[in-house]
């Protein structure tokens, strides 16, 4: 379960047996959890966040981009 970034408090990682799926990023925090699509982003699921801190987080996704697109084809493009 490779992290790729941890900003206050919150953790962005994604899980090593994703391949299958779009390129995404989890986030967590507290207990809420919530999954980004990164292209286009937009939520996939949330558990727990509130309107507010969800779009805190959605903001740093959007910043973050490029890093957690970098990090996912690295990771996954490199198994095998």
């Amino acid at each position: 379960m490779p992290t790729v970034l941890r900003w206050n408090g919150y953790r962005f990682y994604f899980f090593s047996n994703e391949s299958g799926e779009p390129p995404h990023i989890h986030v967590d925090k507290g207990g809420n959890t919530v999954k980004f699509w990164l292209d286009p982003i937009g939520v996939a699921r949330n558990i727990g966040f509130a309107g507010r801190e969800l779009g805190v987080v959605e903001r740093k996704v959007q910043e973050e981009r490029d890093t957690f697109l970098e990090a996912w084809h690295g990771y996954f493009n490199n198994r095998g």
